[in-house]
């Protein structure tokens, strides 16, 4: 099923999980709703039109004394609340006090919390004792917090009380069947209307969505398959919803990555034959002419021949090094140690090298907060780097090491005023066979000390960055380490 489909059915479903939820819903607020009153008043009405209400009126006023008995008014009562299957009540309006109940809820005197209003009488009942007598209509609720609806005679004595022959019955609840009666009708064509206009609603923005999502995702999967092809250079654009975009730009991060990785391994099969048929042909030559016996020097031609091949053991140590530092395979010996004693020894023992090449060597070292590393490795970083600022600098030249504190660290300087680097090459300096002087013939080295060192420095957590003001103006190579001390004392401030 394509996108569009399956948003289309996915918006149908959700249509229809949420009408079914609104019907249900309306289906039970109407079954607890209260019943109309109308019916009940109606009823009621009906109830006092039937009985003889002159006479019970009569024997009601003496009632306005409380010693007088009144047994066979509430036996007359009594007897109506049972054949017409209602509540019959005196109460006196005016003072909200009950005098009588056929329900015995309420004591005679007790107090009644009651709501009342002239009662709009229908035109069917508009005769008989209604026309002589005033009709109220309300609710109350009882001491069981029931709601009851009445209808009510009143009369007025003396002007003084008023008092109310009262026909209650209690405020019920429709029925679901009397809910659908009513409001079915009416609420079925809405429903069918929502439903019709969700439905092309639906099909409208499946279509608008899918457009603004399966586009650029088809766009996503044909570039793809045109870096699977071999086209490293495919891009997306980035458009659409923020996931969409997102995509987007990981897949044009991860094109862009397989395109260095791609040129980075073609340089490395170019460096690596040339560098591996350099010192070959050398020794393929030299070996060749001793052979022949058209060495004027042999004793040289040997010599050149074992260089060569201590070059190529040195190159091959050096791959499988790199390889076991980038593969995390190689062995690391932890301990303690001090950077900058370290890093002093080993100035100290090269500045005879820096000597002979007549380069002053400044070595700026005190000791520092220890740091976990292998002191071996650390060492052949640190020898690679000072021996290359003295090698890559002129006679005359200068070449300063520095260590000191920085940023929760410990922070190795080697700066030198040699032949420094062109911008161009900066952000090659550390990638493997890659040499910035390229023609020192045999005298070179194999282009794997730098992509080693930064190796090295990565495996200890720590960073190495090159930087240059162009050719003939010298280099600097920082290095930085972290250290457990130096966060504990942070900490602790």
């Amino acid at each position: 099923m394509t996108l569009r489909w399956r948003l289309v059915v996915s918006y149908l479903l959700v249509l229809a999980v949420t009408l079914s939820a609104i019907a249900l819903a309306i289906i039970f607020i109407l079954r607890t709703r209260p019943a109309p009153p109308e019916p009940t008043y109606l009823r009621l009405a009906s109830v006092a039109q039937s009985v003889d209400l002159t006479a019970i009126i009569r024997e009601a006023l003496p009632l306005l004394n409380p010693d007088d008995p009144f047994d066979a008014l509430a036996t007359q009562l009594q007897s109506i609340a049972t054949e017409r299957d209602v509540r019959v009540m005196l109460i006196d309006i005016t003072n909200k006090i009950v005098t009588y109940d056929s329900a015995e809820a309420y004591d005679s005197g007790q107090s009644i919390d009651i709501q009342a209003s002239v009662y709009s009488l229908p035109t069917q009942l508009q005769r008989g004792i209604f026309t002589r007598v005033d009709v109220l209509s309300g609710r109350f609720d009882d001491l069981s917090k029931e709601t009851w609806l009445f209808v009510a005679l009143q009369q007025v004595r003396r002007g003084l009380t008023t008092n109310a022959l009262v026909f209650a019955d209690r405020q019920g609840h429709q029925s679901l069947q009397d809910a659908l009666e009513d409001f079915g009708a009416g609420l079925l064509p809405l429903l069918c209307q929502a439903a019709a206009s969700g439905i092309i609603i639906a099909v409208i923005l499946a279509g608008v969505i899918s457009r603004t999502i399966a586009r650029p995702l088809q766009g996503v999967a044909q570039a793809a398959a045109g870096v699977a092809a071999g086209n490293f250079a495919e891009r997306v654009p980035v458009t659409g919803p923020p996931e969409v975009r997102a995509v987007a730009e990981a897949f044009n991060d991860m094109s862009a990555q397989v395109q260095i990785t791609q040129q980075a391994q073609q340089d490395f099969l170019a460096n690596v034959s040339h560098d591996l048929k350099t010192p070959l042909t050398s020794i393929q030559g030299y070996s060749q002419a001793i052979v022949d016996g058209a060495a004027p020097d042999p004793v040289s031609a040997a010599r050149i021949i074992h260089e060569e091949a201590g070059r190529l053991n040195r190159m091959v140590v050096e791959l499988t090094d790199l390889a076991r530092l980038q593969a995390g395979r190689l062995s690391m010996h932890w301990s303690p140690l001090d950077v900058g004693q370290l890093t002093g020894a080993i100035a100290e023992r090269l500045a005879i090298m820096a000597k002979e090449k007549n380069i002053a060597l400044s070595i700026d070292t005190r000791p520092l907060p220890e740091v976990t590393g292998d002191g071996d490795r650390l060492a052949q970083v640190l020898t690679n780097l000072i021996s290359n600022a003295i090698k890559y600098t002129p006679p005359g030249g200068h070449v300063w090491v520095k260590t000191g504190l920085h940023d929760s660290g410990v922070q190795v300087i080697v700066k030198d005023d040699g032949i420094g680097i062109a911008p161009n090459e900066l952000p090659r300096i550390f990638e493997r066979f890659y040499q910035v002087d390229k023609a020192r013939g045999p005298q070179r080295g194999t282009g794997l000390g730098l992509a080693i060192t930064a190796e090295i420095i990565q495996a200890h957590g720590g960073t190495i960055e090159a930087d240059s003001e162009g050719e003939n103006k010298g280099a600097t190579f920082t290095l930085w380490l972290p250290s457990p001390q130096m966060s504990t004392v942070l900490r602790k401030r």
